[in-house]
């Protein structure tokens, strides 16, 4: 399709880990395994929270939404990653390109957001524990719950159409996924107006939730230390120990990719520091839930032992 004196883009090529084309088998075999043991952890963690009554409470209830919405946006990047490595077609649709960016990014924000919300559970059920049951009962877990997947899908659409409204002149996504800022480099002028609303979203979906939880720590922390013996000191901060650790990886990771300047890095830096936040950190979730997690542990055991009867 003609626009002005050039011709529209429609399809888009990933370069992938094209500079390690001899590492690749050996890439697509680290992938992969990640890969099947990040869906593997979040389905223990969703199965043990379902089958096992002393998990049904709120933080519970959002751990589990989370690891849902990890394995879909681990979904949305990693296999068509690993068609690409033994392969497979490179291109994607100009159309497929825009499904991709939107469901990723309503992923992304919603974990972030959920991450936000744990957080806030925590505070609450530490800082206000006689009216936690109150404040947090089902409906209103529930009605959070959706509200995070609500906000992170806006944001996304937001994004989305603003991103594809452009037109393209270039095919070259120097990237292994359709990443935002990888797919506005291929626009025929410099979009500043998409810079702009990248950083705004940003801004939404990582710095405020993170100065949220900072907030809420703050408060927890300082509950904490009110708390007259160093046992209950103790007992009383490791129902925080998983999720803060998650958020460090998780915010750490993503604030990293999404505000140091490109010009920082090459870009097979930039898609290493990509692969902190859409593999390993998605990896990394279950794996800190089931091992520094007591109740998670305790849960397995009493599953395995009842296993074990029959």
């Amino acid at each position: 399709m003609k626009r002005g004196n050039y011709t529209e883009v429609r399809d888009f090529v990933f370069q992938g880990f094209s500079n390690f084309h001899e590492h690749q088998l050996t890439l697509f075999v680290v992938f992969l395994t990640v890969y099947v043991l990040t869906l593997t952890g979040n389905a223990i963690i969703v199965s043990l929270i379902r089958i096992d009554h002393h998990l049904h409470t709120p933080m519970y209830f959002f751990l589990s939404v989370l690891s849902i919405s990890e394995t879909f946006y681990s979904l949305v990047i990693i296999p068509r990653m690993l068609a690409c490595l033994v392969g497979f077609s490179h291109s994607i649709s100009l159309e497929a390109c825009a499904t991709q960016l939107f469901f990723f990014l309503g992923f992304a924000i919603t974990n972030c957001l959920l991450l936000a919300l744990m957080g806030y559970d925590r505070y609450v059920a530490i800082c206000n524990p006689l009216r936690y049951p109150i404040i947090m009962n089902f409906r209103v877990c529930i009605m959070l719950a959706t509200s995070v997947f609500v906000a992170g899908f806006s944001l996304s659409v937001v994004q989305a159409v603003a991103t594809f409204r452009l037109s393209f002149c270039h095919t070259l996504i120097q990237h292994f996924f359709c990443e935002v800022r990888s797919v506005l480099d291929l626009a025929c002028h410099k979009p500043i107006i998409n810079d702009i609303l990248t950083l705004i979203i940003s801004l939404l979906a990582l710095t405020a939730p993170s100065i949220f939880i900072f907030i809420t720590y703050v408060l927890i922390i300082s509950a904490i230390l009110k708390i007259a013996s160093a046992e209950g000191r103790k007992k009383t901060f490791a129902t925080c120990a998983s999720h803060l650790t998650v958020v460090i990886l998780h915010y750490g990771c993503a604030s990293v990719a999404y505000f140091k300047p490109r010009s920082e890095n090459t870009e097979d830096q930039y898609q290493f520091i990509s692969m902190t936040y859409t593999v390993i950190t998605p990896f990394l979730n279950p794996v800190v839930y089931s091992l520094r997690n007591k109740e998670v542990k305790d849960a397995l055991h009493r599953v395995m032992g009842q296993k074990s009867q029959y």
